[in-house]
Protein backbone atom coordinates (compact mmCIF):
# COMPACT_ATOMS: atom_id res chain seq x y z
CA UNK A 1 0.00 0.00 0.00
CA UNK A 2 1.44 3.35 -0.92
CA UNK A 3 0.69 5.97 1.98
CA UNK A 4 1.31 9.90 2.10
CA UNK A 5 2.34 11.66 5.50
CA UNK A 6 1.25 14.83 3.71
CA UNK A 7 2.49 18.32 4.69
CA UNK A 8 3.86 17.84 8.17
CA UNK A 9 6.90 19.46 9.99
CA UNK A 10 9.60 17.10 9.18
CA UNK A 11 12.66 16.87 11.38
CA UNK A 12 15.10 14.70 10.41
CA UNK A 13 18.96 15.81 11.18
CA UNK A 14 20.18 13.03 9.26
CA UNK A 15 18.60 14.46 6.18
CA UNK A 16 18.92 17.92 7.12
CA UNK A 17 15.22 18.78 7.25
CA UNK A 18 13.23 21.22 9.11
CA UNK A 19 10.37 22.27 7.73
CA UNK A 20 7.16 21.02 5.72
CA UNK A 21 7.61 17.77 3.45
CA UNK A 22 5.32 15.05 2.66
CA UNK A 23 6.85 11.52 3.11
CA UNK A 24 5.60 8.38 1.02
CA UNK A 25 5.78 4.49 2.25
CA UNK A 26 5.57 1.87 0.40
CA UNK A 27 6.05 -1.89 1.08
CA UNK A 28 7.40 -1.17 5.00
CA UNK A 29 9.54 1.42 3.80
CA UNK A 30 10.24 5.19 3.34
CA UNK A 31 10.41 5.77 -0.46
CA UNK A 32 10.79 8.73 -3.16
CA UNK A 33 7.85 10.82 -4.55
CA UNK A 34 5.99 8.93 -6.90
CA UNK A 35 5.61 10.85 -10.23
CA UNK A 36 2.44 8.77 -11.47
CA UNK A 37 0.36 6.50 -8.87
CA UNK A 38 -2.13 8.31 -6.50
CA UNK A 39 -1.45 7.01 -2.79
CA UNK A 40 -3.69 4.57 -1.63
CA UNK A 41 -3.61 6.50 1.98
CA UNK A 42 -3.24 10.37 2.97
CA UNK A 43 -2.38 10.70 6.67
CA UNK A 44 -2.84 14.59 7.15
CA UNK A 45 0.11 16.03 8.89
CA UNK A 46 -0.81 19.60 8.36
CA UNK A 47 0.66 21.61 11.67
CA UNK A 48 1.83 18.32 12.84
CA UNK A 49 6.00 17.22 13.75
CA UNK A 50 7.17 14.25 11.89
CA UNK A 51 10.14 12.69 12.99
CA UNK A 52 11.79 8.88 13.39
CA UNK A 53 10.74 6.71 15.70
CA UNK A 54 12.29 6.91 19.17
CA UNK A 55 14.46 4.49 20.17
CA UNK A 56 15.42 3.82 23.90
CA UNK A 57 19.10 2.26 24.45
CA UNK A 58 18.59 1.31 28.14
CA UNK A 59 15.94 -0.19 29.57
CA UNK A 60 15.20 -3.03 31.45
CA UNK A 61 12.29 -4.46 29.95
CA UNK A 62 12.81 -8.64 30.10
CA UNK A 63 15.24 -10.28 32.31
CA UNK A 64 14.52 -12.33 35.77
CA UNK A 65 14.96 -9.31 37.83
CA UNK A 66 12.17 -7.27 36.04
CA UNK A 67 9.75 -10.52 36.67
CA UNK A 68 11.44 -10.90 40.25
CA UNK A 69 10.21 -7.03 40.54
CA UNK A 70 6.89 -7.86 39.64
CA UNK A 71 6.59 -10.78 42.49
CA UNK A 72 8.23 -8.53 44.99
CA UNK A 73 5.70 -5.84 44.18
CA UNK A 74 2.88 -6.95 43.38
CA UNK A 75 0.93 -3.04 44.28
CA UNK A 76 2.87 -1.75 41.52
CA UNK A 77 1.02 -3.37 38.52
CA UNK A 78 -2.48 -5.13 37.68
CA UNK A 79 -3.46 -8.17 38.55
CA UNK A 80 -7.08 -9.05 37.57
CA UNK A 81 -8.72 -5.77 37.90
CA UNK A 82 -7.65 -2.21 37.06
CA UNK A 83 -6.25 -0.67 39.81
CA UNK A 84 -7.76 3.05 40.25
CA UNK A 85 -6.06 6.11 38.76
CA UNK A 86 -4.69 7.53 41.16
CA UNK A 87 -3.17 4.67 42.59
CA UNK A 88 0.59 5.02 42.52
CA UNK A 89 2.86 3.40 39.68
CA UNK A 90 -0.88 2.63 38.14
CA UNK A 91 0.68 3.45 34.79
CA UNK A 92 3.82 2.11 35.13
CA UNK A 93 3.06 -1.01 32.68
CA UNK A 94 4.60 -3.66 34.15
CA UNK A 95 3.28 -6.42 32.12
CA UNK A 96 4.97 -7.39 28.84
CA UNK A 97 1.82 -6.10 27.33
CA UNK A 98 1.80 -2.78 28.49
CA UNK A 99 5.34 -2.00 28.07
CA UNK A 100 4.70 -2.35 24.53
CA UNK A 101 1.67 -0.57 23.97
CA UNK A 102 2.54 2.34 26.88
CA UNK A 103 5.88 2.80 24.62
CA UNK A 104 4.03 3.21 21.37
CA UNK A 105 1.50 5.66 22.54
CA UNK A 106 4.70 7.47 22.97
CA UNK A 107 6.00 7.43 19.57
CA UNK A 108 9.24 4.68 20.01
CA UNK A 109 9.36 1.73 17.87
CA UNK A 110 12.57 -0.12 19.16
CA UNK A 111 13.95 -0.42 23.20
CA UNK A 112 16.97 -2.11 24.23
CA UNK A 113 16.99 -4.36 27.30
CA UNK A 114 20.59 -3.67 28.42
CA UNK A 115 20.99 -6.43 31.22
CA UNK A 116 20.76 -10.16 29.37
CA UNK A 117 22.70 -12.60 31.13
CA UNK A 118 24.20 -15.48 28.74
CA UNK A 119 22.53 -18.17 31.08
CA UNK A 120 19.11 -16.91 30.32
CA UNK A 121 19.35 -15.40 27.37
CA UNK A 122 16.02 -17.75 26.20
CA UNK A 123 14.05 -16.62 29.15
CA UNK A 124 14.67 -12.71 28.15
CA UNK A 125 13.54 -13.29 24.23
CA UNK A 126 10.60 -15.25 25.21
CA UNK A 127 9.37 -12.28 27.32
CA UNK A 128 10.89 -9.56 24.78
CA UNK A 129 8.66 -11.29 22.14
CA UNK A 130 5.87 -10.76 24.09
CA UNK A 131 6.21 -7.18 24.02
CA UNK A 132 3.71 -6.07 21.38
CA UNK A 133 4.65 -3.61 18.68
CA UNK A 134 8.01 -2.04 19.25
CA UNK A 135 11.06 -4.24 17.84
CA UNK A 136 13.85 -4.94 21.04
CA UNK A 137 17.24 -5.94 21.09
CA UNK A 138 19.13 -6.89 24.29
CA UNK A 139 23.00 -7.01 25.29
CA UNK A 140 24.34 -9.69 26.84
CA UNK A 141 26.52 -8.93 30.32
CA UNK A 142 30.05 -9.99 30.13
CA UNK A 143 33.03 -9.58 32.72
CA UNK A 144 32.18 -11.23 35.87
CA UNK A 145 32.05 -14.70 34.38
CA UNK A 146 34.36 -17.27 34.73
CA UNK A 147 35.36 -18.38 31.60
CA UNK A 148 36.28 -14.93 30.66
CA UNK A 149 38.45 -14.31 34.14
CA UNK A 150 39.96 -17.79 33.65
CA UNK A 151 41.00 -16.96 29.54
CA UNK A 152 42.39 -13.41 31.14
CA UNK A 153 44.36 -15.64 34.13
CA UNK A 154 45.96 -18.18 31.57
CA UNK A 155 46.81 -14.90 29.55
CA UNK A 156 45.41 -16.36 26.42
CA UNK A 157 45.41 -14.45 23.31
CA UNK A 158 43.15 -11.43 22.55
CA UNK A 159 42.08 -13.87 19.36
CA UNK A 160 40.66 -16.47 21.85
CA UNK A 161 39.33 -13.69 23.69
CA UNK A 162 37.48 -11.93 20.75
CA UNK A 163 36.20 -15.86 19.73
CA UNK A 164 34.73 -16.41 23.12
CA UNK A 165 32.77 -12.79 23.23
CA UNK A 166 31.65 -13.66 19.45
CA UNK A 167 30.21 -17.25 20.69
CA UNK A 168 28.38 -15.52 23.77
CA UNK A 169 26.84 -12.86 21.55
CA UNK A 170 26.06 -15.35 18.54
CA UNK A 171 24.13 -17.70 21.02
CA UNK A 172 22.52 -15.18 22.74
CA UNK A 173 21.39 -13.28 19.68
CA UNK A 174 22.60 -10.34 21.34
CA UNK A 175 23.22 -6.54 19.70
CA UNK A 176 25.93 -5.74 22.16
CA UNK A 177 27.70 -6.47 24.91
CA UNK A 178 27.69 -4.61 28.08
CA UNK A 179 30.07 -4.74 31.13
CA UNK A 180 28.13 -4.81 35.02
CA UNK A 181 30.93 -3.59 37.93
CA UNK A 182 33.94 -5.29 36.05
CA UNK A 183 34.54 -8.02 38.34
CA UNK A 184 32.81 -6.72 41.06
CA UNK A 185 29.98 -10.01 41.27
CA UNK A 186 33.24 -12.01 41.41
CA UNK A 187 34.66 -10.28 43.97
CA UNK A 188 31.21 -10.58 45.91
CA UNK A 189 31.32 -14.17 45.86
CA UNK A 190 34.36 -14.09 47.91
CA UNK A 191 32.76 -11.74 50.39
CA UNK A 192 34.33 -8.81 48.53
CA UNK A 193 32.23 -5.88 49.49
CA UNK A 194 34.12 -2.71 48.30
CA UNK A 195 35.07 -3.21 44.81
CA UNK A 196 37.13 -0.26 42.63
CA UNK A 197 38.29 0.19 39.00
CA UNK A 198 41.93 -0.71 40.20
CA UNK A 199 41.26 -3.36 42.78
CA UNK A 200 41.83 -7.68 41.73
CA UNK A 201 39.16 -10.36 41.61
CA UNK A 202 40.14 -12.50 44.25
CA UNK A 203 41.70 -16.36 42.76
CA UNK A 204 41.61 -14.63 38.87
CA UNK A 205 43.93 -11.98 40.29
CA UNK A 206 42.83 -9.37 37.26
CA UNK A 207 41.15 -5.90 38.00
CA UNK A 208 38.57 -4.34 37.02
CA UNK A 209 39.87 -1.98 34.78
CA UNK A 210 41.46 -4.99 33.11
CA UNK A 211 38.24 -6.78 32.52
CA UNK A 212 36.78 -3.43 30.91
CA UNK A 213 40.09 -2.76 28.77
CA UNK A 214 40.02 -6.05 27.64
CA UNK A 215 36.12 -6.63 26.57
CA UNK A 216 36.58 -3.18 24.90
CA UNK A 217 39.27 -4.45 22.70
CA UNK A 218 37.37 -7.95 21.98
CA UNK A 219 33.94 -5.24 20.95
CA UNK A 220 36.01 -3.01 18.71
CA UNK A 221 38.06 -6.24 16.98
CA UNK A 222 35.09 -7.66 16.16
CA UNK A 223 33.41 -4.78 14.65
CA UNK A 224 30.25 -4.58 17.27
CA UNK A 225 28.71 -1.55 16.05
CA UNK A 226 27.66 -0.73 19.43
CA UNK A 227 30.99 0.09 21.97
CA UNK A 228 31.21 -1.58 25.31
CA UNK A 229 28.23 -0.65 27.36
CA UNK A 230 29.74 0.07 30.71
CA UNK A 231 27.97 0.17 34.27
CA UNK A 232 30.68 1.44 36.21
CA UNK A 233 32.31 0.53 39.67
CA UNK A 234 30.51 2.02 42.95
CA UNK A 235 27.30 2.97 41.49
CA UNK A 236 25.21 5.34 43.71
CA UNK A 237 27.23 6.30 46.34
CA UNK A 238 29.02 9.91 47.22
CA UNK A 239 31.84 9.53 45.66
CA UNK A 240 31.16 7.27 42.57
CA UNK A 241 32.73 10.01 39.99
CA UNK A 242 35.75 9.37 40.68
CA UNK A 243 34.84 5.94 39.13
CA UNK A 244 33.20 7.21 36.35
CA UNK A 245 36.37 9.91 35.51
CA UNK A 246 38.41 6.89 35.98
CA UNK A 247 36.69 4.70 33.37
CA UNK A 248 36.41 7.62 31.01
CA UNK A 249 40.18 8.37 31.45
CA UNK A 250 40.88 4.51 30.90
CA UNK A 251 39.17 4.41 27.03
CA UNK A 252 42.02 6.06 25.63
CA UNK A 253 41.04 6.62 22.46
CA UNK A 254 38.35 3.86 21.52
CA UNK A 255 34.15 4.09 21.86
CA UNK A 256 33.33 3.23 25.07
CA UNK A 257 29.88 3.74 26.35
CA UNK A 258 28.69 4.71 30.12
CA UNK A 259 25.75 3.49 31.01
CA UNK A 260 23.46 6.32 33.81
CA UNK A 261 26.36 8.74 34.09
CA UNK A 262 23.62 10.56 36.61
CA UNK A 263 24.47 7.46 39.10
CA UNK A 264 27.94 8.76 38.71
CA UNK A 265 27.86 12.15 39.29
CA UNK A 266 27.88 12.00 43.06
CA UNK A 267 30.70 13.83 45.39
CA UNK A 268 31.38 13.61 48.89
CA UNK A 269 31.36 17.32 49.57
CA UNK A 270 29.13 19.43 51.53
CA UNK A 271 28.01 19.06 55.23
CA UNK A 272 26.03 15.89 54.54
CA UNK A 273 28.81 14.09 52.34
CA UNK A 274 27.02 14.13 48.82
CA UNK A 275 27.48 16.88 46.76
CA UNK A 276 27.13 17.33 42.62
CA UNK A 277 29.89 16.54 40.46
CA UNK A 278 27.81 16.86 37.61
CA UNK A 279 29.90 19.59 35.60
CA UNK A 280 32.81 17.72 36.29
CA UNK A 281 31.72 14.54 34.30
CA UNK A 282 29.89 16.99 31.90
CA UNK A 283 33.60 18.49 31.16
CA UNK A 284 35.06 15.22 30.77
CA UNK A 285 32.73 14.18 28.52
CA UNK A 286 32.73 17.27 26.35
CA UNK A 287 36.77 16.85 25.99
CA UNK A 288 36.31 12.98 25.26
CA UNK A 289 34.88 12.32 21.54
CA UNK A 290 34.99 8.66 22.51
CA UNK A 291 32.68 8.80 25.18
CA UNK A 292 29.19 7.49 24.65
CA UNK A 293 26.79 8.13 28.05
CA UNK A 294 23.07 7.66 29.00
CA UNK A 295 22.09 9.78 31.59
CA UNK A 296 19.69 7.34 33.75
CA UNK A 297 17.49 10.51 35.12
CA UNK A 298 15.94 10.36 38.26
CA UNK A 299 11.61 11.07 38.16
CA UNK A 300 10.27 11.88 41.48
CA UNK A 301 8.18 9.24 43.27
CA UNK A 302 8.01 5.35 43.86
CA UNK A 303 9.89 3.27 41.47
CA UNK A 304 11.89 -0.12 41.84
CA UNK A 305 15.36 -0.74 41.14
CA UNK A 306 16.61 -3.39 39.91
CA UNK A 307 19.88 -4.40 38.57
CA UNK A 308 22.54 -7.26 38.02
CA UNK A 309 25.12 -5.48 39.98
CA UNK A 310 25.07 -7.48 43.13
CA UNK A 311 27.35 -6.07 45.15
CA UNK A 312 25.89 -2.35 45.01
CA UNK A 313 22.80 -3.69 45.54
CA UNK A 314 23.40 -5.47 48.48
CA UNK A 315 25.15 -2.75 49.89
CA UNK A 316 22.09 -0.69 49.37
CA UNK A 317 19.11 -3.27 50.26
CA UNK A 318 18.36 -2.20 53.82
CA UNK A 319 17.40 1.51 52.31
CA UNK A 320 14.44 0.03 50.23
CA UNK A 321 10.92 1.65 50.51
CA UNK A 322 9.09 -0.58 51.06
CA UNK A 323 11.18 -2.27 53.40
CA UNK A 324 11.61 -5.45 51.35
CA UNK A 325 13.92 -6.64 48.85
CA UNK A 326 15.83 -9.53 47.15
CA UNK A 327 19.32 -10.19 46.76
CA UNK A 328 20.21 -13.36 44.43
CA UNK A 329 23.83 -14.94 43.83
CA UNK A 330 24.67 -16.81 40.99
CA UNK A 331 27.05 -18.33 38.13
CA UNK A 332 28.55 -14.38 36.67
CA UNK A 333 26.52 -11.62 37.37
CA UNK A 334 23.93 -12.01 40.61
CA UNK A 335 21.76 -9.16 41.35
CA UNK A 336 19.21 -7.52 43.19
CA UNK A 337 15.62 -5.85 43.14
CA UNK A 338 15.23 -2.84 45.76
CA UNK A 339 12.59 -0.37 45.69
CA UNK A 340 13.33 2.87 46.07
CA UNK A 341 11.02 6.21 46.46
CA UNK A 342 12.19 9.34 45.36
CA UNK A 343 11.21 12.15 47.01
CA UNK A 344 10.95 16.11 46.28
CA UNK A 345 11.21 17.13 49.70
CA UNK A 346 14.39 15.02 49.91
CA UNK A 347 17.86 16.50 49.99
CA UNK A 348 19.51 13.59 47.96
CA UNK A 349 16.52 12.66 45.55
CA UNK A 350 16.39 16.68 44.90
CA UNK A 351 19.62 16.50 44.15
CA UNK A 352 20.10 12.54 42.31
CA UNK A 353 17.13 15.11 39.89
CA UNK A 354 19.06 18.28 39.28
CA UNK A 355 22.44 15.89 38.80
CA UNK A 356 21.13 14.14 35.59
CA UNK A 357 19.59 17.31 34.23
CA UNK A 358 22.69 19.43 34.43
CA UNK A 359 24.85 16.10 32.78
CA UNK A 360 22.13 16.78 29.97
CA UNK A 361 22.42 20.59 29.46
CA UNK A 362 26.09 20.70 29.88
CA UNK A 363 27.09 17.75 27.84
CA UNK A 364 27.49 19.65 24.56
CA UNK A 365 26.94 17.08 22.03
CA UNK A 366 23.56 14.95 21.42
CA UNK A 367 24.42 12.72 19.43
CA UNK A 368 26.52 11.55 22.26
CA UNK A 369 24.10 11.54 25.12
CA UNK A 370 21.48 9.45 25.24
CA UNK A 371 18.03 9.35 26.90
CA UNK A 372 17.45 7.55 29.46
CA UNK A 373 15.83 7.36 32.87
CA UNK A 374 17.46 3.90 33.10
CA UNK A 375 13.79 2.19 33.65
CA UNK A 376 12.71 1.28 36.25
CA UNK A 377 15.73 2.51 38.45
CA UNK A 378 15.85 6.31 37.90
CA UNK A 379 11.99 6.08 37.10
CA UNK A 380 9.27 4.62 34.58
CA UNK A 381 9.71 4.95 31.47
CA UNK A 382 6.48 6.53 31.68
CA UNK A 383 7.78 9.77 33.18
CA UNK A 384 9.78 10.26 29.59
CA UNK A 385 7.30 13.36 28.69
CA UNK A 386 7.78 15.08 31.99
CA UNK A 387 11.24 14.53 31.32
CA UNK A 388 11.07 16.16 27.53
CA UNK A 389 9.51 19.06 29.02
CA UNK A 390 12.07 19.87 31.61
CA UNK A 391 14.71 19.65 28.49
CA UNK A 392 12.75 21.93 26.47
CA UNK A 393 11.56 24.47 28.40
CA UNK A 394 13.71 26.25 31.18
CA UNK A 395 10.43 27.80 32.62
CA UNK A 396 9.01 24.34 33.47
CA UNK A 397 12.30 23.56 35.20
CA UNK A 398 12.26 26.53 37.09
CA UNK A 399 8.67 25.27 38.81
CA UNK A 400 10.06 22.04 39.62
CA UNK A 401 13.12 23.82 41.41
CA UNK A 402 10.45 25.98 43.23
CA UNK A 403 9.46 23.30 45.26
CA UNK A 404 12.27 21.58 45.75
CA UNK A 405 15.20 21.94 49.24
CA UNK A 406 17.01 24.90 49.26
CA UNK A 407 19.89 23.54 50.32
CA UNK A 408 20.10 21.20 47.09
CA UNK A 409 19.21 23.69 44.98
CA UNK A 410 22.25 25.76 45.89
CA UNK A 411 24.47 21.94 45.75
CA UNK A 412 24.13 22.36 41.82
CA UNK A 413 24.06 24.64 39.21
CA UNK A 414 20.66 24.51 37.60
CA UNK A 415 19.30 27.85 38.17
CA UNK A 416 22.57 28.98 35.71
CA UNK A 417 21.53 26.99 33.00
CA UNK A 418 19.02 28.37 30.51
CA UNK A 419 19.79 25.61 27.52
CA UNK A 420 16.61 24.18 26.01
CA UNK A 421 16.97 21.55 23.80
CA UNK A 422 14.99 22.24 20.13
CA UNK A 423 13.08 19.59 18.34
CA UNK A 424 16.02 19.01 16.43
CA UNK A 425 18.43 18.17 19.38
CA UNK A 426 15.66 15.54 20.59
CA UNK A 427 15.27 14.29 17.34
CA UNK A 428 19.17 13.45 17.39
CA UNK A 429 19.15 12.54 21.00
CA UNK A 430 16.24 9.83 20.58
CA UNK A 431 16.48 9.02 17.31
CA UNK A 432 19.55 9.86 14.83
CA UNK A 433 22.37 9.20 17.37
CA UNK A 434 20.68 5.43 19.27
CA UNK A 435 20.67 4.59 15.22
CA UNK A 436 24.02 5.28 14.72
CA UNK A 437 25.21 3.98 18.15
CA UNK A 438 23.58 0.70 17.37
CA UNK A 439 24.36 0.46 13.96
CA UNK A 440 21.04 0.27 12.51
CA UNK A 441 21.56 2.68 9.04
CA UNK A 442 18.16 2.22 8.26
CA UNK A 443 16.68 3.78 11.10
CA UNK A 444 16.74 6.78 13.24
CA UNK A 445 16.02 8.66 9.84
CA UNK A 446 13.65 9.50 7.44
CA UNK A 447 15.57 9.36 3.98
CA UNK A 448 14.18 6.39 1.39
CA UNK A 449 14.95 3.48 1.94
CA UNK A 450 14.58 3.67 5.75
CA UNK A 451 12.17 1.39 7.86
CA UNK A 452 8.95 3.13 8.19
CA UNK A 453 9.01 3.71 11.91
CA UNK A 454 7.28 7.20 11.50
CA UNK A 455 6.24 9.14 14.66
CA UNK A 456 3.62 12.20 14.12
CA UNK A 457 3.17 14.96 17.47
CA UNK A 458 0.80 17.89 17.86
CA UNK A 459 2.96 20.56 18.68
CA UNK A 460 2.34 23.10 21.34
CA UNK A 461 3.67 25.12 24.86
CA UNK A 462 3.06 21.86 26.64
CA UNK A 463 5.93 19.51 25.92
CA UNK A 464 4.68 16.67 28.12
CA UNK A 465 1.62 16.65 26.40
CA UNK A 466 2.81 16.93 23.28
CA UNK A 467 5.09 13.83 23.88
CA UNK A 468 2.77 11.83 25.80
CA UNK A 469 0.56 11.37 23.27
CA UNK A 470 1.64 10.45 19.66
CA UNK A 471 -0.96 11.63 17.00
CA UNK A 472 -0.05 8.90 14.73
CA UNK A 473 2.31 6.15 14.72
CA UNK A 474 4.11 3.93 11.66
CA UNK A 475 5.50 0.51 12.18
CA UNK A 476 7.14 -0.57 9.14
CA UNK A 477 4.74 1.48 7.66
CA UNK A 478 1.12 0.02 9.33
CA UNK A 479 -0.57 2.81 11.50
CA UNK A 480 -0.69 1.38 14.97
CA UNK A 481 -1.35 4.44 17.09
CA UNK A 482 -3.67 7.13 15.89
CA UNK A 483 -4.73 10.20 18.49
CA UNK A 484 -2.46 8.78 21.17
CA UNK A 485 -4.17 4.93 21.40
CA UNK A 486 -3.21 1.73 20.04
CA UNK A 487 -5.49 0.58 17.06
CA UNK A 488 -3.26 -2.13 15.36
CA UNK A 489 -1.59 -4.82 17.78
CA UNK A 490 1.08 -6.38 16.30
CA UNK A 491 4.70 -8.03 16.86
CA UNK A 492 7.85 -6.61 15.81
CA UNK A 493 11.41 -8.23 15.64
CA UNK A 494 14.19 -8.85 18.13
CA UNK A 495 17.37 -7.16 16.34
CA UNK A 496 20.41 -9.25 16.71
CA UNK A 497 24.24 -9.51 15.22
CA UNK A 498 24.88 -11.23 12.47
CA UNK A 499 27.95 -12.64 14.70
CA UNK A 500 30.35 -15.28 12.83
CA UNK A 501 31.64 -17.82 15.46
CA UNK A 502 34.99 -19.71 15.86
CA UNK A 503 34.67 -23.25 15.91
CA UNK A 504 37.24 -24.62 17.67
CA UNK A 505 35.46 -22.33 20.89
CA UNK A 506 32.81 -23.60 19.88
CA UNK A 507 33.71 -27.23 21.10
CA UNK A 508 35.82 -25.55 23.60
CA UNK A 509 32.32 -24.36 25.37
CA UNK A 510 30.62 -27.30 24.10
CA UNK A 511 32.92 -29.22 26.81
CA UNK A 512 33.27 -26.28 29.26
CA UNK A 513 29.08 -26.87 29.80
CA UNK A 514 29.50 -30.46 29.68
CA UNK A 515 32.26 -30.22 32.91
CA UNK A 516 30.02 -27.23 34.58
CA UNK A 517 27.00 -28.00 33.87
CA UNK A 518 26.13 -31.08 32.81
CA UNK A 519 24.25 -29.89 29.94
CA UNK A 520 25.08 -29.88 26.25
CA UNK A 521 25.82 -25.74 25.39
CA UNK A 522 22.76 -25.63 23.14
CA UNK A 523 20.70 -25.88 25.95
CA UNK A 524 22.56 -22.47 26.49
CA UNK A 525 21.63 -20.88 23.10
CA UNK A 526 18.31 -19.23 21.94
CA UNK A 527 16.90 -21.29 18.93
CA UNK A 528 14.61 -19.68 16.44
CA UNK A 529 11.91 -21.82 16.49
CA UNK A 530 11.22 -21.43 20.36
CA UNK A 531 9.96 -18.03 19.76
CA UNK A 532 6.60 -19.05 18.61
CA UNK A 533 7.13 -15.97 15.74
CA UNK A 534 7.37 -16.95 11.78
CA UNK A 535 10.70 -14.00 11.69
CA UNK A 536 11.36 -13.26 15.04
CA UNK A 537 14.75 -12.00 14.95
CA UNK A 538 16.35 -8.85 12.31
CA UNK A 539 19.75 -9.15 11.30
CA UNK A 540 22.31 -6.61 12.22
CA UNK A 541 25.46 -6.53 10.29
CA UNK A 542 28.63 -5.94 11.82
CA UNK A 543 30.77 -2.93 10.37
Amino acid sequence: MLTCLKGGHVVDPVAGLDGPADLWVEDGRVVEAPDGPRPDRIIDCAGLVVMAGAIDIHSHIASGHVNTARLLLPEFHKAFQARPGATKLSQIGWTAEETGLRYAEMGFTLVVEPAMAPSSALHSHLELADIPIIDKAALVVLGNDDVLLSLMRAGESPQAIEDYVAWTVGSARALGVKTINAGGSAAFKDNVRAFSIDDEVPDYGVTSRAIVKTLQSAVTGLKIPHPLHVHCNNLGIAGSADSAAATIQSAEGLPLHLAHLQFYGYGAGGKRGFSSEGQRLAELVNARPEITVDIGQVMFGPTVTISSDELRQFAGRTAGSPGKYVIMDGEANGGGVVPIDYKETSYYSALQWAIGLELFLLIKDPWRVFFTTDHPNGAPFTAYPELFALLMDRDVRARWLEMLPDAAVKATCLTELDREYTLAEIAIMTRAAPARLLGLPDRGHLSPGAVADIAVYRPGEDKAQMFASAAWLLKDGEVVVENGAVTRRRFGKALALKAETDAAMGRRMERYMQDRYGLPAHWFAVPQDALGRETPFGWVDMR
